[in-house]
Parts: C-alpha cells; structure tokens; sequence
C-alpha cells in the first residue's frame, strides 16, 4: 500500500479515532464537544525557571523571555510547581500518566516506556478528542494514544535532525525548535475542526550540548552575564553526594561539546567531544557551518591565546556556557510566540488551555553545577504557565505545591474527563481560578534512582514542606540533610545534626514515611 506523506496524512486525520464509550468516563455527558476546551501542552527540555524572566532572578535583567511572559500575564503562574524524579524520561512518564516512577516503570533514562497504561491523552482520545504529539519523546517505545505523532529518535539532533514520523525515519532540513512548531502548527492548520483537540508540543532545546540557531550565535557577545552567588559553593556543611557528583562546570564539561572550543586537542588520545561536534558538523549545510564558524572561531582563537587563571577560567567558562544555552531559550521562546500569534488568528485562543513547562529544572551554574538530579530548589522546581481565558482571568500567581503527577488529572479535569483512580496526582483544576483546596497538599515527595550512572548522582529521596527540606541519599551511602528554605533558600547550611532542630527532624520523618506509604513507594 502507497505511504502517505504528512500532509496527505493530515488531511486524512478528519475520520480520526471514534470515540469510545468509557464508563465513568465523563464528568458531564450533556457538554458539547464543541465547549470542551482545547488543549496545548508545550513543554521544553531542561529549561530552569531562572530562565524565564517573568520567574525574575539572576538573569532577568539581562534576558527577557516576553512569549513565556506573556502566558503568565494572561494566565497564572506557579511559583512552586515541582517534580517528582528530576531526569528527563522518568519525568516525562510522570507527565503523562499522573503517577510516580516506581508505578509508571520509568525509573531513569535506561527504562522503557509501557505505552498500554493509561495516559492523559489516549483518556482525551477515548472522550472525542483528536490528539497529536510532536517533538522529543524520549521515552524509547513509540508514542500511543495519539492520532497523530512525529518524534525524535532519543535526544535529536539541533541541526537538520532526523525524525521519525507514524513510524517512517526521515531528515528535516532547518532547526530543530522551527521544525517542532513547524510541524505542530501544520498538524492544527489540517486537524478536523469540529472536534477539539489535545497537541503536545515538546521541544529539544535547551538540552545539553546547547547549540544554538544561526540567528541567535551572537546574542550577549559584548557582555558579561552575572554568575550565580553560590557558583564557588565549597559544600562544607553536606554530605559527600554533593561533593562526589560529576556535573560541575569547570570541572566536567567537555571542551569541544558542552563549550564549542573545537580543533584545540593537542593530545594522541581522541576526544569524545570532538568525535561528536564532528558529526553535528557533518549535519550542516554549507550555509550553517559558515555561520557557525564565524561566530565561534573568534571565541576558539581567544581562548587558546589567553593566559587565564584561577577565577578567570571559571568565569570564561560559565559565560561560553550560560550564553549558549540562553540562546537556545530564545528560540523556544520566540516559537512559543509564533504558536500563540496563530491561535489569536484563527479566533481559538479563548477557549484553548495554553500549558507550558520543562520536564525538571537545571542548574544555570548554582553550587557550580550544570544539569538536575539532586533535590536542591534548582532541579526540582519545574516552570509552569498556563493561559485559558474562558476560565482563568489574567495575571494570578500561585505559591500552593503542585507536582508534575498533578498535570494528567487538572487537564483531564478540564476536558470533563474524570482521572482514573490509578492517578496519583491531584487536580488543581479549581486552583487555576484562585480556589485551591483547604486540605491541598502542603509537602511533596521525591525520589531520585539513577546512580551508579552519568553525573554521579547518589540516590535519594525525601519531602519538601513550605518551609523544611529533608533529603536521605543511600545506596551506597546512608546520610540526611536537612534544609531551613526561609532562612537558607540558597541551601547552604545542612542543619540535620543541629540539636536545635532535632524536633523538625522527628515530624518531617515521620511525615515522609506516610508519604512514602501513600504512595506506594520504598527503597
């Protein structure tokens, strides 16, 4: 049978799937498909809400993110959304089905994705949704539940990738964050409008190696962005997991790969970053690579006659790093600007729920690390918008604690689909409008797996309140650190051995046990 290409495929999508009858399934079975609200569910990959700059901080005197704003500004802003397991699939899992780690099957990075559980969006496909996913997956089996899907094989590659769409492989000339939009705005342009419909849009970017596009190569050129207050931090009051991890910035990025300072290996033994820059090279046209070269042979010459020392390598090698991946930010951003300027254009904006988020935090350089992992405030601390003006009025900003198992049921909740008992997430449904709750969650839970592994993160898990963090890292290492967020947000001061505190420690173990037993969860 002749393959269809995706424009054919998309016009043909009118059919769709027909809608099941679940039992229970719906909240409100008189509500018109054509009320239902529709849903975009943007997420990018390792963005940290210090690089947005509606979040503040740091940084947001220097780089502005108006689009991610502007769904703040229109919508609501949660300043303590967190994640459960701060690694890229194991989040995503979470996402999409509403329950931890150990009960979705993705521990870590190593794990495969069961596509026959229950997920948020094959619920939506049952109830009269049309449904389409776009972007990295990262979940190594295909994606189901979806009308409609086009991925990324693994991480994807920034320059002309490769994607493999309704399973046929193929190369995409241009950018990879242009494409993702590209490809989502082309599936919304060719959907049957007469249903509404859920599109997950998920970017690359700002994933390690940070590569950014050729129009933004010289952004922040001629200054200098400031290093974060604790990037020197010694971890004199932690526990060795700190000490022993292998995500610092001058201390375990690549030359070549992570800092684009390539041709400089002077040794007989090759350089793995260099074999892998040689292949993004390779992916580029003539056109690209000129452009790249340009940009970056100045910084390369620079650095390879420069005498530094001490702090100046540090600093010299925070900026070739914090710029790059800002850059890379600010093409997810002005995208997300070119989706929410066609949703004004086709008249949809006011009934479509405008979600956007990362998959965890990052660390722009805190304790002088890049990457996630730990449960300190950077990693764990996901970003999270949402704009639905039939239903949410402009400019509110929630403190309560939601977690990334909370987003499967409040968009079910949303749609009129009500959570499977399965989920383990809450919906914050009523939150969006200020009403959370009174029994609302007021402590999380985390859990950490993937060590012995890259980076070198112990394992551990633990609970966050309001105000106390308290983290068990084990394994092959038994040790507790407890953290005052009021008087120490930066988490500087382990106070678990602190006598003054031994009381809180009592209550907060207690308190971690039962949240371990509610969840189902243990070493």
């Amino acid at each position: 049978m002749k393959k269809q290409n995706r424009r054919d495929f998309l016009k043909a999508l009118g059919a769709g799937a027909a809608a099941l009858s679940v039992p229970g399934c719906m909240d409100n079975k008189n509500e018109s498909e054509r009320e239902k609200p529709n849903i975009l569910f943007i997420m990018a990959n390792d963005h940290a809400s210090q690089a947005i700059s509606s979040y503040g901080g740091l940084l947001s005197s220097h780089f502005k993110t108006p689009n991610f704003d502007r769904i703040a500004d229109e919508g609501i802003r949660f300043s303590n959304c967190f994640c459960t397991n701060s690694i890229c699939a194991p989040s995503r899992a979470t996402i999409l089905t509403g329950k931890y780690s150990h009960l979705n099957g993705v521990y870590d990075n190593s794990f495969r994705f069961d596509g026959s559980q229950a997920t948020f969006p094959k619920l939506l496909q049952i109830s009269g949704y049309e449904t389409a996913f776009v972007g990295k997956w990262h979940l190594k089996s295909d994606p189901t539940g979806f009308d409609y899907w086009i991925r990324l094989p693994g991480q994807g590659e920034y320059y002309n990738p490769d994607f493999i769409e309704m399973g046929e492989k193929k190369k995409h000339e241009r950018y990879v964050t242009d494409l993702i939009t590209n490809f989502g705005i082309e599936w919304l342009n060719n959907r049957n409008k007469s249903r509404p419909y859920c599109l997950m849009m998920h970017h690359k970017a700002p994933h390690r190696n940070w590569m950014p596009d050729g129009k933004h190569l010289k952004l922040f050129e001629d200054i200098d962005l400031h290093m974060p207050e604790t990037f020197q931090d010694d971890y004199s009051t932690r526990s060795d997991a700190a000490k022993r991890q292998e995500m610092s910035i001058t201390g375990h990025m690549n030359f070549a790969y992570d800092l684009k300072y390539t041709g400089m290996n002077e040794t007989e033994e090759p350089d793995w970053g260099e074999s892998l820059m040689k292949k993004q090279f390779e992916r580029m046209d003539q056109e690209q690579l000129k452009t790249w070269n340009d940009a970056y042979s100045p910084g390369n010459r620079e650095f390879k006659e420069a005498d530094l020392e001490g702090d100046e390598v540090s600093n010299f090698i925070y900026q070739k790093y914090i710029k790059d991946y800002l850059r890379c930010v600010k093409s997810v951003d002005e995208n997300i600007g070119r989706v929410l300027d066609y949703l004004d254009e086709s008249g949809r904006s006011d009934n479509t729920v405008v979600t956007y988020t990362s998959d965890q935090g990052f660390y722009l350089g805190e304790h002088g690390w890049y990457d996630k992992r730990f449960m300190y405030e950077e990693s764990l601390r996901m970003p999270l918008v949402v704009r639905y003006p039939d239903f949410i009025s402009e400019g509110k900003v929630n403190t309560d604690i939601v977690l990334n198992i909370d987003f499967a049921p409040t968009l079910l909740s949303l749609a009129g689909v009500s959570p499977p008992d399965e989920m383990q997430g809450e919906a914050f449904k009523a939150g969006l409008q200020g009403n959370m709750p009174r029994d609302w969650q007021s402590s999380m839970y985390y859990h950490y797996y993937e060590f012995p592994a890259v980076h070198q993160v112990k394992r551990h898990y633990g609970i966050r309140t309001n105000r106390y963090k308290l983290i068990h890292f084990y394994y092959d290492i038994d040790v507790w650190e407890l953290y005052d967020l009021r008087d120490d947000p930066n988490e500087l001061n382990n106070l678990y051995d602190n006598e003054n505190y031994e009381s809180i420690v009592i209550d907060l173990k207690k308190e971690l046990l039962e949240l371990r037993e509610k969840y189902g969860d243990s070493d």
